[in-house]
């Protein structure tokens, strides 16, 4: 469960769109709060409002009692101390995405729910406003991801750097003692893993099929040191797949996965993966590197006896010399336009609450989203020489133009396009197909999108 679909997205708002009484909420209420997150100082306001409001997540690991971290239950059991007459009923779907576009169009989600892939223009028509982004930019970090002139509709639950799972003791035994930083360093630890241990160098976990979505997450800042290159100059660029011959930008990226598939640096058979039993392996040394999000840290540590040999490196790509990360958002919380008024007000004071008392983000290994919590988990200890940069904001007017680039192009980055980048896997191990003849086809297909949403070009990415 990690960042949104958002190629479903446009179609879903759609629907939701042309019928709002479809799409409205069981609770619905003539009166709507006034109440803004600012106002809210926990554990005075609202004090005597009696509710019981759904949250609706797709955290089904946490809603587990054997979960060996903070389950949803302690933490209600927490936020109840403070207040006492508000009941939170937790419920988590599996396949979150999808079920989660679902609900929201039948309204029977409940009162909060992780938003999913909703195009900004139509945040409006669900979810309840948390105040304006004047605001609200001085309490909460990310918080572009779910604005949309001048309002924020959504508060990310917590905030991701974008790097590698990887095992330290099998990094020892293979002898690799400095984490790589380019794509040529990192192919050749990988070479030295296989000779040296018995660990799978690279481990895809290409038949979960969402656990490829990693991929796309790294085409950004990781690759490019640019903080406005998703959100502003990948709209405006043609041949954003094209080898730039410096060892950065997507074509770097995905070529890393490429060539570790046709190099023998991977599991033996991708079609068996299998992603609960990779955790087990990834700590007991069986695998040697995953291509996640640091949320997956947590859960590595957590599945058998060596936690202290998990760790998380940066993406080995090298901009100019120096290594960036994306510091990105993960779901955010979202709370039903439609509900009551004390359940609304109930809602904004459990999702305040998560954010600035609970210590969610940093229990789950991830990086508060509060202004004033700078604390870093211990996974980011090999992060101490990375730029962590937060993705800027679209451009007025185009906060849904990388939304209808994606879904013309049916590329899907980000978005579901797990297939796309399982296929790189595919041809690399049956050898069917060269690396520049499948980023010639992606190269293609974005162009003619640019073409057909008459954009205005002015990037290439070409060799420098």
């Amino acid at each position: 469960m990690r960042l949104g679909k958002k190629i479903m997205a446009a179609v879903t708002a759609g629907v939701c769109a042309l019928s709002m009484a479809a799409c409205s909420s069981g609770s619905a209420s003539s009166e709507s709060t006034d109440l803004q997150y600012k106002d809210i100082k926990l554990g005075t306001t609202g004090k005597d409002i009696k509710a019981t409001i759904k949250f609706f997540n797709g955290r089904t690991d946490m809603a587990q009692d054997s979960y060996p971290g903070t389950t949803w239950k302690q933490y209600v059991a927490k936020f109840n101390k403070l207040y006492p007459n508000i009941t939170v009923k937790v419920e988590a779907g599996t396949d979150y995405e999808q079920s989660a576009l679902t609900r929201l169009q039948g309204g029977d989600w409940g009162d909060i729910m992780m938003i999913p892939a909703v195009d900004q223009s139509e945040l409006s028509n669900y979810f309840l406003p948390f105040g304006k982004l004047e605001d609200m930019s001085k309490l909460v970090k990310y918080v572009y991801n779910k604005e949309y002139k001048g309002t924020v509709y959504g508060i990310p639950s917590d905030g991701n750097a974008l790097g590698l799972v990887y095992n330290k003791k099998v990094f020892r035994e293979a002898g690799v003692t400095e984490l790589p930083k380019t794509p040529e360093e990192f192919i050749s630890a990988l070479k030295t893993i296989k000779e040296k241990t018995s660990a799978t160098p690279l481990y895809t976990n290409y038949a979960a099929g969402w656990t490829m979505g990693a991929w796309d997450a790294y085409i950004g800042t990781n690759a490019t040191g640019d903080a406005k290159y998703m959100s502003q100059n990948l709209l405006h660029t043609k041949d954003p797949f094209a080898d730039p011959q410096d060892g950065t930008h997507a074509y770097n990226v995905y070529k890393i996965l490429y060539d570790a598939v046709s190099e023998g640096l991977t599991e033996d058979d991708y079609s068996t993966t299998d992603w609960e039993g990779s955790k087990t392996k990834m700590n007991n040394g069986e695998i040697a590197t995953m291509a996640l999000g640091a949320w997956a840290v947590g859960q590595m540590k957590n599945a058998g006896d060596n936690p202290d040999d998990v760790g998380y490196m940066p993406f080995p790509i090298s901009v100019d010399g120096k290594q960036y990360t994306a510091s990105a958002p993960n779901y955010a919380f979202g709370i039903n336009k439609d509900s009551g008024k004390n359940n609304q007000e109930a809602s904004m004071i459990f999702v305040k609450w998560l954010i600035e008392k609970s210590n969610y983000a940093y229990n789950e290994g991830g990086i508060s989203v509060a202004k004033n919590d700078d604390r870093l988990p211990e996974a980011y200890e090999a992060f101490a020489d990375v730029t962590f940069l937060e993705d800027e904001a679209s451009l007025k007017g185009e906060e849904d133009l990388f939304n209808n680039l994606n879904s013309e192009s049916e590329l899907g980055i980000n978005a579901g396009g797990d297939a796309r980048v399982q296929a790189i896997v595919e041809h690399a191990a049956n050898k069917d197909q060269k690396y520049d003849d499948i980023v010639k086809e992606w190269n293609e297909k974005w162009n003619a999108a640019l073409e057909s949403e008459g954009v205005d070009v002015k990037y290439t990415t070409v060799a420098k």
